[in-house]
């Protein structure tokens, strides 16, 4: 086999390295920066040169070689190239090829396109390890615009009635994903620490948002009036969002396809909105691969193997440390 999958993580055993490895290893290959993807502790790191730096800036001071999409590294006795995953800035499908077998492990992706993240790129396969977070047919996304306009319609209302529309989404990839679609005219836009330094890791490589407020322990909320604020999920419910009153709180998320999630995380709106592929978008990857055999991580994965094998796939569930969206502090998507 190409890949093992051991107590690590998936391994490559003909090129001695690991991708996405959630205990220390030698060497790690890394297909993007969140936290469950991107850990600590490793002593070689190599990645795509779009997600090095939000890496080194979560990771600190790490030994971190970095690849263009499409290029090819010779490891060992194995081939690798990144891919586009189209799941947030610089995160990558890792292809590899040994005595002429390829297995692509794709992290996680969306084929939905966005004006942040590079789209996603099909590439051909024998194996296929994908994620499916969403993985029931009841997840189908809304368009870009249909979820812009039902933000920025929320945020016009509260600001018109006097309160702050609290929004919460990850620090990296949803939270600049939101922010590009809000109608900057309506108010002001304030974000969280952890939201804005992610945000400047990615200005400076020239990814284009809006105009931002940074909320510091200064910040007087009297002096923003009818602003929305960005922050991680997590942050909402702390002593942190409290100064922000009258307010509106919604979360941008995949989850809010489910009824009664917003409900239990008291939410006064839910915008369908997700980093990662729906049902569709899991299908159509997974078919555009060619690929037969399909290892299933992360997410409803019994459900969607069996599903696969019912489709003529030869699909079987692989355990991970992997966590996709969740609406937790920690960090999938």
């Amino acid at each position: 086999m190409v890949l093992e999958f051991k107590p690590q993580g998936i391994y490559c055993p003909a090129g001695d390295f690991f991708i996405d490895p959630w205990a220390p290893v030698d060497r790690a290959l890394i297909t993007h920066g969140h936290a469950d993807h991107a850990r600590p502790g490793h002593t070689r790191y190599l990645a795509t040169a779009t997600a090095a730096p939000v890496m080194r800036h979560r990771l600190g001071d790490i030994t971190l070689d970095s690849v263009h999409y499409g290029e090819r590294r010779r490891i060992g006795d194995a081939t690798v190239s990144f891919h586009p995953a189209g799941h947030v800035p610089g995160s990558a499908q890792i292809r590899i090829e040994v005595g002429g077998e390829v297995w692509v492990v794709s992290g996680d992706y969306k084929l939905e396109a966005d004006r942040l993240s590079e789209p996603f790129e099909p590439v051909r396969c024998h194996g296929f390890v994908t994620e499916c977070t969403f993985g029931l047919p009841v997840f189908d996304w809304p368009t870009e615009a249909q979820v812009a306009q039902e933000i920025n319609a929320w945020w016009a209302a509260n600001a018109a009635e006097g309160r702050f529309s609290l929004l919460g989404a990850y620090a990296l990839g949803k939270a600049q994903r939101v922010l590009s679609l809000l109608d900057p005219s309506i108010g002001p836009i304030l974000t969280h620490g952890a939201v804005e330094n992610t945000n400047a890791v990615l200005r400076e490589q020239g990814l284009d948002l809006p105009d931002t407020h940074h909320v510091t322990p200064d910040t007087k909320a009297a002096d923003h009036p009818g602003a929305l604020v960005v922050a991680p999920p997590g942050a909402l419910s702390s002593t942190w969002a409290r100064r922000f009153r009258p307010a509106s709180t919604g979360f941008a998320s995949g989850w809010m396809r489910l009824r009664g999630v917003r409900r239990r995380r008291a939410a006064d709106r839910g915008f369908v909105i997700s980093d990662h592929a729906d049902w569709a978008g899991l299908n159509k990857a997974i078919k555009e691969t060619d690929a037969e055999n399909i290892y299933v991580t992360h997410g409803y994965t019994d459900i969607f193997a069996r599903w696969l094998n019912s489709k003529g796939y030869a699909a079987q569930v692989v355990p991970t440390e992997f966590t996709g969206e969740t609406l937790d502090e920690g960090e999938g998507a």
